[in-house]
Order: structure tokens, then sequence, then C-alpha cells
């Protein structure tokens, strides 16, 4: 028997036993209110996703053609109508998330008004949009089970078994629109104590899974801005273990750590690792600083810094805002260091911040990583950083040069230009780049693919293409068209917009309170009944 049947069996139970007070609750009304609202609490919505993540982990292992992807959404209604976006195209939500970007929130969701991916915003506002996207997808399956129990008491009302099985077939099978969100902390925020009481808030809103960074917190930067400064790795790993005893303590016991390294773009440190013998983690760490090798210690200034790197005396080089630069070229094996010490110290999952979309580069990396950590696997940002176009084309490029193929009717530099769209060369950059993620999960590790601010730039367009017309000549032809026209014959739920943003439900919950009493708004009158 389906959770709705029992809730409908146990109120009634319920009922029988508090007698005539509650001759007017009618069990099935209430099985319906326990239907459209499964998740009590936020917690409840980080295990059963944080489950949802594991066993799509342990897919992963086994095929790497079960990868996960998401999207990042900056408000509850975008990340709403994605979920139901998903279910209409394809049947189920399985393998799908949300994501949810530090950048977005501080570009759009910030009390300052729009700022740079610097953690300069509220971090209060992180849980409150985790909390406010799971507010939305709650609603959705309100929505939703909403018209499949108009369709059942419709279907009986007319005597019709066959529909009213179907209804109920669809109530007993539902599938939630609450999936899981990988959300991210930044660089936590502080110290280890500020990252573990945010990362507490954005448990207790619903996140099981949480992407944490190696920058250094008060300077962090966007990981495709320049002049990013990571942390020695006990100071990383410090705020790994206090993520994990936020999820211990919440009973989120299977929560997810993401640690992301940023080391590939970021030439400096601002502190100096602790060493307490040659070869351990905080030697490591030091022997990829810059510095010159002194031999005489009178050469020492007063304001020099010097370490015993590799047996020698080195003085570093060192900034005047007071950073120590890495020696050039470091950064890949700096990566590995850094993914393969997070795996081994509680972190589940690894972000590699890379400059460009290239699964041979990234591919590389990994394989170095399982050397250590034979399932390591990628979360990896599929980034709008990223000029697209011109890289797979310039990828091409480079890929036939080097087969001897002839490229003299191209120039590499200028392959953006609209006039190579038509080539052989644009469409299979094109096909590269339809099967980036596919080939970057079986060749590079990536378990999920995510697009961290598509919906920034989906709402500006879409904007700008109304604004365009709408103000120009084509006046209301511009939004008819272009967005009405589109959605009724795509089935886009929210040209019911009334529906969409809940007036169908009120309206079955005032009958459920008041019965022949109700005032509802969804009578002959509505101008939404002219969608059919």
């Amino acid at each position: 028997m389906s959770d709705y049947r029992n809730d409908i069996s146990e109120i009634t139970s319920l009922r029988e036993r508090f007698g005539e007070s509650w001759s007017a609750i009618n069990p099935e009304h209430a099985a319906r209110l326990r239907a459209q609202n499964r998740f009590l609490t936020g917690l409840d919505i980080a295990r059963y996703t944080a489950k949802i993540m594991r066993e799509d982990m342990a897919a992963y292992d086994a095929d790497s053609s079960q990868y996960t992807q998401s999207l990042g959404c900056w408000h509850g209604f975008v990340g709403q109508q994605k979920a139901i976006s998903i279910k209409k195209h394809f049947g189920s939500l399985k393998g799908k998330y949300l994501y949810l970007s530090g950048w977005m929130v501080a570009a759009l969701r910030s009390e300052f008004g729009p700022l740079p991916d610097q953690s300069m915003h509220e971090k209060t506002a992180v849980p409150a949009l985790i909390e406010e996207l799971y507010t939305f997808l709650k609603q959705a399956d309100a929505w939703e089970l909403n018209h499949y129990f108009r369709d059942l008491e419709a279907a009986r009302e007319a005597g019709d078994e066959v529909a009213a099985k179907k209804a109920q077939s669809k109530i007993d099978n539902f599938e939630t629109h609450v999936i899981p969100i990988i959300a991210d902390i930044d660089a936590g925020f502080g110290n280890e104590e500020a990252t573990y009481l945010l990362a507490k808030k954005m448990i207790e809103a619903g996140a099981c899974a949480i992407q944490i960074e190696n920058q250094v917190s008060d300077v962090k930067q966007c990981g495709h801005q320049d002049g990013k400064v990571t942390v020695p790795h006990a100071s990383f790993l410090a705020k790994i273990n206090a993520v994990r005893y936020a999820f211990l303590e919440l009973g989120v016991d299977d929560g997810v750590i993401v640690a992301r390294t940023d080391s590939l773009g970021a030439g400096l440190t601002q502190q100096i690792a602790v060493s307490q013998e040659p070869g351990d983690l905080g030697d490591l760490y030091n022997s990829y600083l810059d510095g010159e090798e002194i031999t005489d210690p009178s050469e020492i200034n007063a304001s020099d810094v010097v370490i015993k790197q590799n047996g020698k005396l080195v003085r570093l080089k060192r900034l005047a805002s007071g950073l120590f630069e890495f020696k050039k070229g470091t950064g890949e094996d700096r990566v590995v260091l850094d993914c393969i010490t997070s795996l081994k110290n509680g972190a589940d999952l690894l972000w590699i911040e890379t400059s460009t979309p290239n699964v041979a580069h990234i591919g590389g990396m990994v394989n170095r990583i399982r050397e250590e950590v034979p399932n390591a696997k990628l979360v990896y940002n599929n980034s709008p950083s990223f000029n697209w176009t011109l890289n797979f084309r310039q990828q091409v490029y480079d890929a036939w040069s080097k087969e001897g193929k002839d490229v003299s009717g191209y120039d590499r530099a200028q392959l953006m230009a609209a006039e190579y769209d038509g080539t052989e060369l644009a469409r299979v950059a094109d096909e590269w780049t339809q099967n980036f993620q596919r080939d970057a999960a079986r060749d590079a590790g990536v378990f999920h693919h995510l697009i961290t601010l598509p919906t920034y730039h989906t709402t500006a367009l879409s904007t700008d293409q109304l604004a365009r017309n709408y103000f120009g000549d084509e006046g209301m032809l511009a939004y008819v068209r272009d967005v009405q026209r589109v959605e009724i014959r795509d089935g886009i739920a929210t040209v019911k917009h009334q529906d969409m943003a809940g007036s169908n439900i009120g309206d079955d919950h005032k009958e459920f309170f008041s019965r022949e009493n109700a005032l509802k708004a969804g009578g002959a009158h509505n101008t939404m009944n002219q969608f059919g």
C-alpha cells in the first residue's frame, strides 16, 4: 500500500478516536496535505538526497556512463521550473541535481547589490537560497499532485474506473521534485569554526553536498579570475573536518564533501606550511615555493623569509602584500597533491578548477590522482567563463594540424568568427562539445557535470530578446509570438501562471476547510480557463 493510502487509513482511525469533534475532517483531504509535503524539515531533505548521491556515486564507479548533471539556479522559481521541465521531457529526475553557485549568490542575491565572486556577500544568503530552492521544489510536488488528485475526483464523479486507476497510480508512484543540491560554501567565510557554523545552516536548509575550496577566505577570488591565493593543506583539512562534523552532528551521516582545488591557476600563498620533518605534507607544500638559494648566511636581510628546501637554504620570493609566490609550472603537481590529500582526509569528491575544458588535460591529472586513490572522481565546472566555441574549434584545429591535415583555410586566432560557422571544422568542434560530458565522464573521471551560472545568462538573453522587440515595432506581438504562443504549444506549465503560483491548490484547500462556504478563484470567470 502506498504512503498516501496508509495515511488515509491512519487519519480515518484518528478521526474515529476523536469522535464527533473531528467529523469535519476528511481523511483523504488530510492525506493529500501530507502527500504534498513529504519533507517536513531541511534535514529530512538532506538525509534523503545524500542517499541519492551516494547511490549515484556507486553507480558511476560501476559504469562511467552513469554520470550526473546539474544547472546553477539563482532563484527558487528557476530551480522549480528546471525540475518540472526535466520530468516533463525525460520522465524522471534521476541523476539530475541543482547547483548553488556562490558566484550567483554574490551577483544576484546580496543585499549590497551585485558583487563579484569574492565572498563579500552575506554568508546567510547561501542557506537562505537553499531553503528557497527547496520551498519551490516542494511546491512543485504540491502543484503536480494537485492535478492528479483533481483527475482522481473527476474520474470518480464520472464513474470512470479506468481513469480513476490511472490517476491513483500516478499518485501512488509519484516522483518528488526534491533533488540533491551541491552547495558552494566558497572558502568557508572565515576560520574553521566559521565554516562549521555556516555548514550547519546549509545542511539544516537541505544541502546534502557542500563544496569547499582551498583559497584564503578573506581574499577569495572567482576560480576564473586572477590573484588566487591558496592555503597550506592543514588549514584546508581543518575546514573539511569542520564540514564533516557538521554533517555528523545533524545526523546526515552520508553527507558529501566536494574538495575544490584552485592550485592550477593560483600562483600565490599567504602562509608557509608548518613542517615537522623532511618529506611531510608541510615540507611538500613548501617545496613548491619560489626563491633563490643562499650560500652565505650574511646575505640574509632583516625582512627576508628563509626556509630549508631540498636541503638548501632558500630566500623566498615575497610580494609587497606579504604573499609568497609558487614556482612557475608547478600548478598540476600541486593539484595532484591537493586532491590526493583531500581524498585521504575526508573528502568524497574533487573539483579541479581549470582554465579550459580539455578532456585530455583533466584526464591526465585524474590518472595521476588515481594512482593513489583508484576511485577518485570529479565534480567538473562546465563554466560559462570558457569560450566554448573558440576552445573546441582551436582543439580541433590543433588536432588536425598534428595529424597533418590542411588547416590553411583557417585563422586559429579568429575561429570564433561567424564566417567559420558552416565549415567542417566548426561541425566537428560542435560534435566534440556535444560529447564533452560523456567523454570526460569516461576518460577524465568526471562523475558530475554542472554549469555554474547558466540561468544568469539565460535570464539576460531572454530579457534582451523580449525588450528589443517589444519596445520596438512589434509591440505586443513580441510577447505573444515569442513567449505565450511557445508556452502554449510546448506545454510549458507557466502559461497558466495562476495555477503555477498555487491558486488551484489554494482553492482545494479552501474547500477542505470551509466546504460549501469556500470562496474560490478558479471559477468560470478566471481568465486562466482560456488556456484549456
